[in-house]
């Protein structure tokens, strides 16, 4: 597939490392070579156009057409939008972004596209990421089967899978539904439950496992849902600070954000992803001077939404310094599986300081219920106490949001984050298109680690560190505030015995005096990632990354103890020389003191120097549950499993160790079932 990996392995700029080079080589082989995906457009199996047919289908007809769906669509608002779907929409509306070369694909062509049924990684479309026929979601078959398909040795058979509209692993809603406001929501979820449908719930789509898509269900795509990012920054009244929270709870979010030393706020919508909210940040910053920082995903087309409720890993949002994505959740407003409109958030707390946190404790979450879930209007909404018969225990629904996953306890409508004061952005870049500095790609990542995960043995100060994180990309080191690295590089060469200054120079700031044409630095990441945009196609938009691509990540990535870290500088090398991909700094720091104490996310996220993927071949596996896993974890209580892997990224071939013996991996070989 020359025409589809080139862009990726001759592109001498790409700040991609090589693990990542590989990994993408990997994905596209998935079809083979190009030719055959390209003959899959040829023949009209990709891109046949049905979008005006998906558009103007009508609601009552296709999938359980005996239920009344007029019914549904007639609590709807005007702007909501319920249209049957198919296998013809996936193919016409999502196939053709996947034949575009690879370096101008973007996941912005697909999220807007009118069947609402697009997903970054193609293979979504069928159960577990594979459209090897199966009638029984492929148990009967194995983990080494799915490998040899997907990555190691595509059959021919792969474009009469994808090209077949029976094929009986096709995983694609049937019936999507577009909210516009929260009213729309609540009449989808009751009229699911009066006819015993299972929901489905889409932001972006953006997940490895495909959660949020899924054949006989209703998809609830959140596209089109009410913005208000643009207008939704709040900054508070510090002179309320004391008072009591109003029973409906308007004034609860500026209430905690104060408790928390914070005074801003940003409201952002269930439908929106994190394009909008960086863009509403920026807009925000440059009217009123740069005051505002959000934390959030390292891609435009990421959401809000599902990656806050996995965990929300920020390594290039100073994550370090101001906590995981669950962490910056005030206020939540929920569509519930009963039916309810529901807003709820901490209404008391205490100072944990002593205990070496750096925000107070959740000791109470407090809920409320709208009485009018009919009223379109917003400013008419009624909010007060719970009927009785509602038995919602707030305490435990805010703990189990804040980690236990998107789209499980109900249809999130919008969510108040804190926003924190802004601080001056440094982003460092590796140049590993040029050879010299190619050559030294390891000992840029062995600095990177001790840096970030081991500070003091470059002289680095804890505070210098905790500025810094990055993504899972090699090139890139991502601070915020006041940090050294220019100065801890140059210390790192010395220590190695190379002194080189073009080698020192390898390393640069993104900073307008470093950079001819550039005319001004870059204030943030997205304000990074949208000048190095190459991809002009949509002019303006926060970028996304990776592009899309037939599958994403198949296994897991493993949360690395930061305890078992600092036992020896040697641990740090073994797992560098382990990995199948750069680590991703996005630990440490407030990410550990930055807990509210009644989230659901693991201890491990908390405990964590970096997250990185050491799963990859089965002697991968051997050697991680064999020898690193009992040297990483305490496994000496049989009856408590520690929480390895790292939700955000984890695909659907990840599976812990075999029960009996947990150094011991669960056989490839062995079918889903059995496993």
């Amino acid at each position: 597939g020359t025409d589809l990996h080139g862009p990726i392995i001759k592109q001498k700029n790409s700040n991609r490392s090589p693990a990542i080079i590989i990994h993408n080589k990997l994905t596209m082989a998935s079809f083979a070579d190009a030719a055959r995906f390209l003959l899959l457009t040829a023949v009209g199996i990709a891109g046949n156009p049905s979008t005006a047919d998906a558009a103007s289908a009508s609601p009552v007809s296709g999938w359980r057409s005996d239920l009344d769906w007029a019914a549904l669509n007639s609590k709807l608002s005007s702007s909501a939008s319920l249209i049957d779907t198919s296998y013809d929409d996936y193919t016409g509306e999502c196939f053709p972004e996947f034949s575009v070369p690879i370096m101008s694909r973007t996941n912005h062509a697909l999220i807007d596209q009118p069947s609402g049924m697009c997903l970054p990684w193609l293979y979504l479309g069928w159960e577990m990421s594979w459209p090897r026929p199966s009638e029984n979601g492929h148990l009967n078959q194995t983990a080494d089967q799915a490998l040899q398909d997907l990555l190691i040795n595509p059959p021919t058979d792969v474009e009469s899978w994808l090209a077949d509209p029976t094929n009986p692993s096709l995983n694609l809603p049937s019936k999507v539904l577009f909210p516009s406001i929260a009213s729309d929501v609540v009449a989808a979820v009751n009229f699911a439950k009066e006819n015993g449908l299972e929901i489905s719930v889409k932001n972006s789509g953006h997940s490895y496992q495909g959660a949020s898509s899924k054949k006989n269900t209703l998809l609830l795509n959140m596209n089109r849902y009410t913005h208000y990012a643009p207008t939704g920054i709040t900054d508070c009244d510090a002179s309320i600070l004391g008072s009591t929270v109003t029973e409906d709870l308007s004034n609860q979010p500026c209430l905690l954000s104060l408790a928390k030393n914070k005074s801003s706020l940003i409201r952002v919508g269930g439908g929106e992803n994190f394009d909008k909210v960086y863009r509403a940040v920026i807009a925000a910053n440059e009217e009123e001077g740069y005051k505002y920082h959000v934390v959030g995903g390292a891609a435009g087309t990421v959401s809000p939404m599902g990656w806050s409720w996995q965990g929300g890993l920020p390594g290039t949002m100073a994550g370090r310094l101001f906590g995981f994505g669950v962490d910056q959740v005030v206020q939540l407003e929920m569509v519930l599986p009963n039916g309810a409109h529901v807003k709820f958030g901490p209404t008391e707390w205490e100072d944990a300081s002593a205990e070496g946190f750096t925000v107070p404790r959740t000791k109470v979450v407090s809920g409320v219920c709208r009485s009018n879930p009919d009223e379109h209007d917003e400013e008419k909404w009624i909010w007060g106490p719970c009927p009785e018969d509602f038995d919602i225990d707030f305490n435990d629904l805010y703990f189990a949001v804040r980690g236990g996953g998107g789209g499980t306890w109900g249809v999130v409508t919008s969510v108040f984050l804190q926003l924190h004061d802004y601080i001056p952005f440094n982003p460092y870049l590796l140049k590993v298109g040029a050879e010299e500095c190619s050559a030294i790609a390891p000992q840029f990542a062995e600095f990177k680690a001790k840096y970030i995960s081991a500070p003091s043995l470059l002289n680095v100060t804890k505070e210098h560190s905790l500025a810094c994180g990055s993504p899972d990309d090699l090139a890139f080191l991502i601070c915020i505030g006041e940090e050294d690295v220019m100065q801890a590089w140059a210390r790192f060469l010395d220590l190695n015995n190379s002194t080189d200054p073009a080698k020192v120079a390898c390393l640069f700031k993104l900073a307008q005096e470093n950079n001819e044409g550039v005319m001004e630095s870059p204030k943030g990441w997205a304000e990074l990632i949208m000048l190095l945009n190459t991809n002009d196609r949509f002019p303006g938009k926060v970028p996304d990354a990776p592009t899309p691509s037939p599958i994403g990540n198949l296994l897991a990535y493993v949360l690395v103890p930061q305890s078992w870290l600092d036992e020896s500088e040697e641990n740090i090398k073994t797992v560098l020389e382990h990995a199948t991909n750069p680590p991703y700094y996005a630990f440490g720091g407030a990410t550990a003191s930055g807990s509210d104490q009644a989230n659901s996310l693991s201890q491990a996220h908390r405990d964590a120097g970096f997250m990185l993927s050491l799963l990859f071949t089965a002697d991968d596996e051997a050697n991680f549950w064999g020898n690193l896993f009992p040297k990483m974890f305490d496994i000496s209580d049989k009856s408590n499993f520690p929480p390895v892997f790292g939700s955000n990224h984890a695909g659907f071939l990840a599976a812990g160790p075999l029960k009996e013996d947990w150094t011991k991996p669960c056989p490839r070989e062995w079918t889903f079932e059995e496993r």
